[in-house]
């Protein structure tokens, strides 16, 4: 039986979901088992049914939608990568049995002889990755273009029963997304799904429409890809990049877009061990933003690894927060679809995202 907590509720999902397993992680040159696992869609699909979430199975959406937001060159190699590392024999010498860059071809290398947008992939297979990752946490195995190519079809349906009259639509999103650039990926990402939902979302609502991220860590794919986009506001909650947290370089609070997008990105950083005050306050403030922006609805990227004993964030929310935070986005009249990413202790990443949800129906 049900609780009843979400009866009703849509969510999209796909038994594509568990396709991509990474096999762990490389993080400063050691393999560590890794925490973005197949158990994760798992655990929260449990959480969903137990709560009477009605679940609505993906379907297909043309490449030439779902994968518009992406350079073509990112596709191929993602769509490639681990075939063309079957094939070069690395599996077996020198035994690396997942995809990992090793040679990063930054401007500070290649200098003025070449334009870093503009280079070739490597003959290598070897020295390829590096030119489309940004770290060497990311390993692609046998399902990852698989699951990552789903999980975009899961998202763009969240925001078509958006579109389509459902106050609140989930996506079970697996792998994440919002880390992914135009033409990079990372941070245990390969697609962007909440971009891909933005865009279906807007095109469906004729207008403007905003991502609010409120995963632990910025959301510097949706920043980068909307960066000169007026269209399409994307402001993200997250732990100050500064003091020490993923992604580093960027997702400080004077990003703000450039061109027709100039005053479309918006960053909240919180100092570690921020808990629900804080985090609620600039939530808050982001709603209001996105409502006085014209916003006609919004993609939440929801990531629980806010929560306190999250493996890898060091803020501390509670399942009330997320309750809260759910009330807030709901309380600004606009349809919601919601895009699942980060939340790692899988002993209570279901409950995390049902309280979320539970917000979201509360007003």
């Amino acid at each position: 039986m049900s609780s009843g907590e979400l009866d009703g509720l849509p969510y999209v999902a796909t038994e594509l979901a568990g396709s991509h397993d990474p096999g762990g992680e490389v993080y400063v040159g050691v393999h560590t088992p890794g925490t973005e696992l197949p158990a994760r869609a798992e655990r929260i699909e449990a959480a969903l049914l137990g709560a009477g979430a009605h679940r609505v199975e993906a379907e297909p959406v043309a490449d030439a939608e779902a994968l518009a937001l992406h350079d073509p060159a990112l596709v191929t190699y993602l769509r490639e990568a681990w075939d063309l590392w079957q094939g070069s024999g690395l599996a077996e010498d020198p035994g690396q049995e997942r995809v990992v860059p090793y040679l990063f071809p930054t401007p500070g290398m290649v200098g003025p002889t070449r334009d870093t947008a503009a280079l070739a992939p490597a003959t290598a297979i070897a020295a390829r990755g590096g030119l489309f990752a940004f770290d060497t946490m990311t390993l692609i195995g046998p399902g990852t273009w698989t699951g990552a190519r789903a999980a975009l079809d899961v998202a763009i349906g969240a925001a078509e029963l958006a579109a389509g009259g459902s106050p609140v639509a989930y996506g079970l999103c697996r792998p994440p997304g919002h880390h992914v650039t135009r033409r990079a990926f990372g941070g245990s990402c390969y697609l962007n799904n909440a971009a891909a939902a933005a865009a279906r979302l807007r095109a469906r609502l004729g207008g403007p429409v905003a991502i609010i991220d409120i995963d632990a860590h910025h959301g510097n794919g949706a920043e980068e890809i909307f960066w000169e986009d007026g269209e399409l506001l994307t402001g993200s909650v997250h732990v100050d990049p500064g003091a020490g947290w993923f992604p580093h370089y960027v997702g400080f609070a004077d990003e703000t877009g450039a061109g027709a997008g100039a005053g479309a990105n918006r960053n909240l950083p919180l100092a570690p061990g921020s808990g629900d005050g804080p985090w609620l306050e600039a939530i808050a403030r982001l709603a209001e933003w996105a409502h006085e922006g014209g916003a006609r609805g919004i993609v939440v990227a929801l990531g629980v690894d806010a929560a306190g004993g999250d493996p890898e964030s060091p803020l501390e929310v509670s399942a009330e927060g997320y309750e809260r935070a759910g009330a807030i986005l709901a309380a600004t009249g606009l349809p919601l679809a919601v895009v699942q990413e980060g939340g790692y202790e899988l002993g209570t990443i279901g409950e995390l995202v049902v309280a979320a949800l539970r917000g979201m129906r509360s007003v």
